[in-house]
Parts: C-alpha cells; structure tokens; sequence
C-alpha cells in the first residue's frame, strides 16, 4: 500500500530508496532481450559489467554478472551482439541505482534473428507496406539529392563521385549518421524525416556498405521501415552488396543493389542524354525532311494535273462543247418550229376546206330559226314562218311564203324588203 507522507511529515531520502528497493525485489527474476552496448571485463574482478540496450527504444540499464557465468558465453557475444539474459533486478540504495544481476546469459542466434525477420517481413507485407501499387516513379532529374549515410563512409564516396561523375550539376544534402549499432535506427529515422521535410530534396538515398547480417539489422528495424513508408518523397535503398537484402529493400521505392549502383539510378548520366538529344534531333530532321519532300512531291504532282497545269484547257473545252449544244439546241428548235409550222399550215387549209364560210362563198345560204337551229328540209318550217338567211358576206331575214308542193323553194324579197322562202 501507499505510504501517507505529508509536507509536516515527510520521510528521508534513505526510507524512499529502501521502499523503492523492497518493490523491486518484487519483480523476482525475469528474461530480458537486448543488445549489448558496452561490455568491461576488468581483470582482478570476479564481476563483469554489462550495458544492455532496447534496441526499438532508447532505453539501457545496468547489468552484472559473475565471472563464471559470463565466461559460458564469451566466445560468442560481444558489444553489439543481441543476448538474452535471465536476471533479478537491483536497488543500489545508496545512490538510487538500478541494475540487473544475470544468472544466465545466451546468444541470439543467426537463426532465430532470420526467423524473426522473416516474421516481421510478413506482418508488414500483410498490411501493405511492400505493395508495388505503392512505390512511386523517381523524378527523371532530381535538383537536390538526400544522402543518409555513415560519416566519411566508402558508401559516401560512391553515391557522390558516381552521380557527380554523370550529372555534374547535381547538387546533395548529406546527413551523416550510424549506420550500425545501438543508435544507427533512431538517426536514420530522424536524417529520413528532416530530408523529406526538406521541400528542395526530390529524392531520398540511404546507402551503407557491405557488412554481416547483424551489421544491417538496422535496416531491417521495424520503426525504420514505418518511417520509409511515411515519406513523401521517394526513398531508394542501397543497403550493402547485391546478396544482401534487409526489409528496407522492400518497402523503398527503388532497390538499388550498391551504393553505386543508386547513384547511376537517381540521377541520369549527362553524356548518354547528350547523345539521345542528338538522336532525336537528328530523327526529327530526318522526319521533317522526308515530311517536306512528301509535300513536295504531292505539290508538284498536283500541278502537273491538267487542271492546273493549263486551266484554260478545260474552259475553252467546255465552251466548245456549250457552243455545239447551243447550236444543237438551236437546229432541234428550228426542226421542231419548221414541223410545228408545216403541221399548222396542213389542219389550216383541212378547216378552210371544210369550213362552212367556204361553202357559203360559193353562194349556199344557211336558214337558221330564231332559236338559232338550221333548217333541213321543207317540212321543218310553215308558211309565214319568219327564218334568218345566212351567207358569205352577212346575213338578213326572210318569210317563209306559199308555194306549190312540186316547185322548188328559192329565196325572194317582199315589199318591206325582207326575203320571202
């Protein structure tokens, strides 16, 4: 329980770190994973100091072990190496330390590293870190380069002396961090992180050279990898040699299988660009060349055409053939008019001949009623009866008179100067 202090009675500094003590002896002995930081084996002592290290977090403690326990495993640790210790934790009252006292230490093997790499490398690809959809295109001429790479490094020197060499002009902004140990992750992220903040930097480059598999476990930590996945501007791994293959790899845009194999891979080589520009200039002459000599041979086709060639060729033809067609015209409407006029002149002299002026010009007289209709015969009119005599010349009235049934009828002209019949 929670001893009541208050400002009247508080207690001394000796009964805080003995109560401190007493609850960390209730912990009782534990396994502990961690990376060994410093390791001192000072001869005389029967005690061998230890710094064990977290390293996802940056956190250390204080570790001890007997001479005997620690010679058990002194072929195959060493500072840097992952060990698992299994250990009761200490109180140092008098200066208000803690420590670990190790009763067994053992190696983490290659193996078990391996397995939990390939567990972490599932993890990862399960929530889509490694997806190709993912990756994006390096710009084809970056204007400034990230480098994150160890200080004075053969790495340094590849990626710099390679790009310059392609793309004089090629301007970097190196951060120069640990590339192995305890504190390679941690600087790596932050060098990632300032570079891809940075809004002049359009391409990121973490290279490290050649090295054990335990010397590039920094790329292969899993905050690391978040961190690459986190960034805006695009990543490419050069992570030792072409065996080698940390999870960094994965997760970067490009893989690039050396440090100098990145540097001909970020930024393009300006000779080779030089001689694809004559190229294409040289194909796009050629193009318009033979586009212009195409054109050329269509425009003088076309001009040969009789059309153009002699455009009054093709007029004065069709004036010829408009004047013949006239003319036909004309022939055609003559012969038509010449029939029309021959056919006229025929049913003219047919309706003269069978006209009845012409008979009344030789001296025949039409009688005619007063309703208009013609006398035929004799029997058809009455004595007295008033008719209307019709001839060539004109026409006037006369009376039907009495006359014998034998004689013949011929006109005559009574007192009052009309005709008697």
């Amino acid at each position: 329980m929670a001893r009541r202090t208050t400002a009247e009675e508080p207690i001394p500094v000796g009964e805080v770190s003995r109560l401190i003590g007493g609850w960390i002896e209730r912990l009782g002995a534990v396994w502990v994973e961690g990376q060994i930081t410093q390791l001192s084996r000072r001869p005389g002592f029967g005690v061998v100091f230890l710094t064990l290290r977290d390293p996802a977090h940056d956190i250390s403690v204080r570790v001890t072990c007997f001479r005997g326990v620690f010679d058990k495993v002194a072929d195959v640790i060493h500072e840097g190496a992952r060990v698992v210790i299994l250990a009761r934790p200490e109180w140092y009252a008098p200066r208000g330390e803690l420590s670990l006292r190790a009763s067994e230490i053992r190696a983490v093997g290659m193996g078990e590293l391996l397995l939990r790499l390939e567990r972490l490398k599932r993890e990862l690809a399960a929530e889509g870190l490694f997806a190709a959809e993912r990756k994006r295109r390096l710009p084809f001429l970056p204007g400034c380069v990230g480098l994150v790479t160890g200080r004075a490094s053969a790495a340094e020197r590849d990626v710099l002396e390679n790009a310059r060499l392609r793309w004089p002009a090629v301007r970097f902004a190196v951060r120069n961090v640990a590339v192995q140990g305890v504190h390679a992750v941690p600087q790596v992220i932050e060098a990632v992180r300032e570079l891809d903040a940075d809004p002049e930097v359009d391409v990121i480059v973490v290279a490290r050279g050649g090295g054990s598999v335990e010397d590039l476990l920094p790329f292969s930590d899993e905050r690391l990898i978040r961190a690459v996945a986190d960034c805006a501007t695009p990543v490419v791994s050069a992570i030792g040699h072409e065996p080698d293959s940390p999870l960094l790899d994965l997760v970067a845009d490009l893989r690039a299988s050396t440090p100098t194999d990145a540097a001909k891979r970020t930024v393009p080589d300006v000779r080779e660009e030089l001689a694809r520009t004559e190229q294409l200039r040289d194909r796009a002459r050629w193009v318009l060349s033979s586009r212009i000599d195409r054109e050329e041979r269509g425009l003088a086709a076309m001009r040969s055409r009789p059309a153009l060639a002699e455009p009054h060729a093709l007029v004065d033809g069709r004036a010829e053939q408009l004047a013949a067609l006239t003319e036909r015209s004309r022939r055609t409407l003559g012969h038509a008019l010449e029939r029309a006029d021959a056919d006229l002149r025929h049913t003219h002299a047919r309706v003269v001949a069978l006209s009845p002026a012409a008979t009344l010009r030789r001296g025949y007289a039409v009688l005619q009623r007063a309703d208009g209709s013609a006398v035929r015969a004799p029997g058809e009119v009455a004595e007295g009866e008033r008719l209307r005599a019709r001839v060539a010349e004109g026409a006037f009235p006369v009376t039907v008179g009495p006359v014998g049934p034998d004689q013949r009828r011929d006109g005559g002209t009574d007192g009052d100067g009309e005709g008697a019949a």
